[in-house]
């Protein structure tokens, strides 16, 4: 038997990231190392924004990478803790949520979360990336590699971490929660990549400040037990108010650049109008052949392989048979994104502001709540007057979608009522009380408000659409003004 060597990922984040010899982290080698797992090369990880940032060509396969070994960051600091406290490491339960770290993602389909919103609307079980990480390690050469090297049932246990939207252990933690190995990585790496000097994180200091202590569970003044987890220690307080800032400035800055949701509604467009045609017997309008991964998986989205066998290179290597098609609409959508001539934005959001600015004596609360009704009353009328695209044998004649509206709301934040789990906070020891919430903490985290999106993307040869939208504002305003 060949003598087992250390392995070495050169990593532009974390520079080296390394696997040594032993029997778990050699097994992971050879997981990464399978076809799923390269599968991710791919995939990038902030798909449409290299249409913004040309540096944002960074993929999955390399974020998943990086979140192992996050993970294995932290979880020494668990096995520190656990060996000066005489209580026993929990090796095994520590594998199982290492490998879940490096697995997190492998279920990712072509531009990610683009693709999760088309699967959304039609249904696709496979095209969450959750259920197909989980069934891609239970039933998969991943399975085989790691219960052949682990033990029969290991593979399930990884699925299982992973499959837990609430963190309900220590060790899980590490993988999902507000202060994970996810995290950590991505907002390093997407803040290089990307290039914006904002969102800058301290990872350093806040690993050397971290610690795992004992915290009440339920909520109030009503405990119903203890439970380890990690914690912060008093040093890293301002350091910790950054982190937070730091990935909810991201959101603006990057995943919903204006350009690059504008690039993932035509992407959601495009796709959509492939299934219609497809569902409709009328695929080879598309330009597509009946052969093509994409038309293959629109006929079977139920199947695991048809997934798996949509990428980034082959939605991209479409294009040219795309532009060929007989459909106007997919032509016009496919020349879109392959020219980057994309739709045009408007922010109905500050329109909305603009038109109705806070007043002195007005309380925030109650003005942020109006801006939002009347965006969202504006964005459902502007839903109602886009073509039907109910019944599929008019799909030949019905255009795209007019109006592509884009909604969506962040909280910087969640306290415990939103995240349910002291796992799930940012806990700071302060004192010798016990640990306190960030949001308890921090002035400024604890008035943070909830970030709103709320767009409308037009194409720019229509006309007309910027005065219907003109309309709609006014009539809205009109109709809900202050609200009284």
């Amino acid at each position: 038997m060949a003598k087992l060597k250390p392995q070495r990922i050169r990593d532009p984040v974390h520079n080296l990231i390394e696997f040594d010899t032993t029997q778990f982290e050699s097994t992971l080698w050879r997981v990464i190392q399978t076809r799923p797992f390269q599968r991710l090369r791919r995939v990038r990880q902030l798909g449409f924004s290299e249409f913004v940032f040309p540096g944002a060509t960074h993929t999955r396969f390399a974020h998943s990478v990086g979140v192992f070994h996050m993970a294995r960051l932290l979880m020494k600091v668990i096995e520190r803790y656990v060996n000066s406290h005489q209580q026993q490491f929990k090796a095994q339960q520590a594998h199982h949520t290492l490998a879940a770290a490096l697995l997190h993602d492998v279920g990712h389909g072509m531009f990610s979360h683009a693709f999760e919103a088309v699967g959304k609307e039609f249904s696709w079980q496979m095209a969450r990336h959750e259920a197909v990480s989980q069934n891609l390690i239970r039933n998969s050469e991943i399975t085989e590699a790691l219960d052949k090297e682990l033990g029969k049932g290991f593979a399930d246990n990884v699925a299982d971490v992973i499959a837990q939207e609430i963190p309900n252990s220590l060790y899980g933690s590490i993988v999902s929660s507000q202060f994970d190995a996810d995290r950590l990585d991505y907002m390093q790496r997407d803040r290089l990549m990307t290039g914006v000097q904002s969102s800058s994180v301290d990872p350093t200091w806040l690993l050397a400040n971290l610690e795992v202590a004992e915290v009440a569970t339920g909520a109030d003044e009503e405990s119903t037990g203890l439970i380890e987890t990690l914690v912060l220690g008093p040093k890293a307080v301002q350091t910790a108010e950054s982190y937070v800032l730091a990935l909810f400035h991201l959101y603006p800055n990057v995943y919903l650049h204006k350009t690059t949701r504008g690039a993932e509604m035509v992407f959601k467009a495009l796709i959509q109008r492939i299934v219609r045609l497809q569902r409709a017997g009328l695929a080879v309008k598309s330009g597509l052949p009946d052969n093509h991964p994409i038309i293959q998986f629109i006929a079977d989205p139920k199947n695991l392989q048809r997934a798996l066998a949509l990428d980034d290179t082959v939605f991209w290597g479409a294009l040219p048979m795309l532009a060929e098609s007989s459909d106007a609409e997919i032509k016009r959508l496919t020349t879109a994104l392959r020219e980057r001539q994309l739709t045009k934005c408007v922010d109905l959001r500050r329109r909305v502001e603009a038109a109705l600015p806070l007043k002195r004596d007005e309380d925030r609360r109650h003005w942020q709540a109006r801006v939002k009704l009347i965006c969202d009353e504006v964005a459902k009328a502007l839903k109602k007057r886009n073509p039907s695209q109910e019944e599929e044998k008019h799909v030949d004649s019905a255009p795209t979608e007019r109006f592509l509206i884009d909604q969506y709301s962040r909280n910087p934040y969640k306290r415990y009522q939103d995240s349910k789990s002291p796992l799930n906070q940012i806990l700071i020891r302060t004192g010798d009380g016990p640990p306190r919430d960030m949001g308890e903490i921090s002035p400024i985290i604890a008035h943070a408000e909830t970030f709103y999106v709320c767009r409308a993307y037009i194409f720019r040869d229509d006309k007309d659409a910027d005065s219907v939208i003109e309309n709609e504002l006014r009539t809205k305003i009109g109709e809900i003004g202050d609200g009284k």
